[in-house]
C-alpha cells in the first residue's frame, strides 16, 4: 500500500524547495569535508611494497604511471578464496568507465587484493573488467593499510578496521587509500576510508538512494544480502 501523501503539483512542489534548501546546505558541508579531508598531512611509505599485475613485478611508485596521485581500492579477495567479494565487485563494476577520467586528472587507479594474480585474472575475464588489478601476495600491503588481519589478530582481538576495534572475523574487508609521488619521487599516504567511508563511490547505490524504495534493504540478514555477482542475476 503507498503509504505516502498525494497532493497537487503546486503542493509537491513547494515540499521540493524546501528539501532543496537542505540539499544545498549538504552540499556546501560536503565541499567543507572533501577541503579538510585534503588538508590532512601525510605520512610517507617507507616499505618497498611490490606487487604481481599485468605487467609482471610492479612497486607502488610503478603504479603511479608517470602521474602524481594514486587511488587504490582495497578489493576484498584472500588467497584462499576462488572468487571475489560480491560486494567489492558490486562495486567494481563502476570502475571500467571512470578510469580514463582520473587520468586526466592527474591520477592512476588500481585495485589491489592479496589473491595471488591468477585467481585475479580469471574473475576479472569472467566479470570483464578492464581496470588495473594487482596482487598483493606475499606482502605487508593489505595488513599496513587495514583491510587484512591475521587468524592471530582476529583471535586476541587485536585487530582493528576503520580506526576501531574489528568485531568481525573476516580476514579481509575492503577500503581506499591515496598515495601522492613528489617531483623527488617520495612516496606520501595521504588518505583511507573504510566501511560505509566507501559507500559514495557506488554509482548503484546513488541512484538508488533517488527512488522511493531506496535501498530496500530493510528486513534482510545484512543490508547486501541481496547482491550477487552480476552474472549470477537470472
Amino acid at each position: 500500500m503507498n503509504k505516502h501523501s498525494v497532493v497537487s503539483r503546486e503542493e509537491w512542489l513547494d515540499a521540493r524547495k524546501r528539501l532543496l534548501l537542505k540539499e544545498k546546505d549538504f552540499t556546501h558541508a560536503r565541499d567543507q569535508l572533501s577541503q579538510e579531508r585534503r588538508e590532512l598531512p601525510w605520512v610517507r611509505v617507507g616499505k618497498p611494497y611490490v606487487f604481481q599485475g599485468p605487467d609482471g613485478e610492479e612497486t607502488l611508485s610503478q603504479l603511479f604511471q608517470g602521474r602524481s596521485q594514486l587511488i587504490v581500492y582495497h578489493f576484498m579477495f584472500a588467497p584462499e578464496w576462488e572468487a571475489g567479494c560480491k560486494s567489492c565487485s558490486f562495486w567494481a563494476d563502476n570502475f571500467n568507465g571512470v578510469v580514463l577520467h582520473l587520468e586526466q586528472r592527474d591520477v592512476s587507479f588500481v585495485a589491489i587484493s592479496r589473491a595471488p594474480f591468477a585467481k585475479l585474472q580469471a574473475f576479472e575475464r569472467r566479470m570483464e573488467w578492464s581496470f588495473k588489478w594487482l596482487s598483493s601476495f606475499g606482502t605487508d600491503f593489505n595488513y599496513d593499510y587495514g583491510v587484512s588481519f591475521t587468524p592471530e589478530d582476529l583471535a586476541a582481538k587485536r585487530a582493528t578496521y576503520n580506526y576501531a576495534p574489528l568485531e568481525l572475523s573476516k580476514t579481509d574487508l575492503q577500503g581506499i587509500s591515496t598515495f601522492y609521488k613528489d617531483a623527488d619521487g617520495g612516496l606520501f599516504h595521504t588518505y583511507s576510508c573504510y566501511g560505509r567511508g566507501v559507500d559514495m563511490m557506488n554509482t548503484a547505490y546513488q541512484y538508488l538512494d533517488l527512488v522511493p524504495k531506496g535501498r530496500d534493504e530493510q528486513g534482510l540478514p545484512w543490508p547486501m544480502a541481496w547482491v550477487k555477482h552480476r552474472d549470477e542475476y537470472r
